[in-house]
């Protein structure tokens, strides 16, 4: 879980880079961010890296459903008799399966929405001839609904990595008194640039380019 987490983590940080072009003026960014999509869909290592991915996150989902089996087995069918998790630990800590879960189906819709259709069928074509994954994404996030959607999904992100970074670093043995602190501000900063990294690239692209691509 820890080492497919952090991976993930990694490949969040990669992701935001790439989708921030996306803030820049309009043609500019069609014809960059395009350019970047055909660059990724064509290099051997990022596909093999793309592979590493898709595993991490199937991995990373089956095993936290396998944790959660053993742990609901261990406490048994009745569960606690007394339970005061909630006095000692905030609630995204006791449902980090339920924000995994709704995560994990946001995926699919992503996947579905921009992966899937670049990969299999037919894409417009922008003025160089390659295919427009940027008129794609401004179409979707010029729906309000889908806007809200993603935004919401961005803050399950959030609270999923707050508590996921910390602890990866604690499964590991990463742990000491002397820099604990540290590592958590320092996922405390990681999952504010995150979180609001993707979250204001739809709003902007609604707000400030919902407007018909030429």
């Amino acid at each position: 879980m820890a080492l497919t987490g952090l991976f993930l983590c990694l490949f969040l940080v990669i992701h935001l880079a790439g989708n921030l072009q996306l803030l820049l003026p309009a043609e500019q960014a069609q014809v960059q961010y395009n350019h970047y999509s055909e660059l990724l869909s064509h290099n051997i290592f990022i596909k093999i890296v793309s592979y590493a991915l898709y595993a991490s996150i199937i991995a990373h989902a089956v095993y936290a459903l396998i944790l959660t089996l053993r742990a609901r087995q261990a406490r048994g069918a009745q569960g606690y008799a007394y339970d005061k998790r909630g006095q000692v630990t905030p609630w995204y800590v006791r449902n980090m399966g339920v924000l995994g879960a709704l995560l994990l189906a946001f995926i699919i819709i992503h996947m579905r929405d921009f992966w899937f259709q670049y990969k299999f069928t037919e894409m417009p074509l922008d003025a160089e001839g390659r295919k427009d994954l940027y008129t794609i994404v401004a179409v979707a996030y010029q729906q309000l609904w889908y806007v809200a959607l993603y935004v919401a999904a961005m803050l399950v992100l959030g609270f999923h990595l707050l508590h996921g970074f910390h602890s990866a670093f604690q499964t590991l043995g990463l742990y000491h008194s002397k820099y604990n602190r540290w590592v958590k501000w320092a996922g405390y900063g990681y999952t504010f640039i995150i979180t609001a990294g993707f979250t204001i690239i739809p709003i902007y692209m609604y707000f400030i380019q919902n407007q018909p691509l030429p």
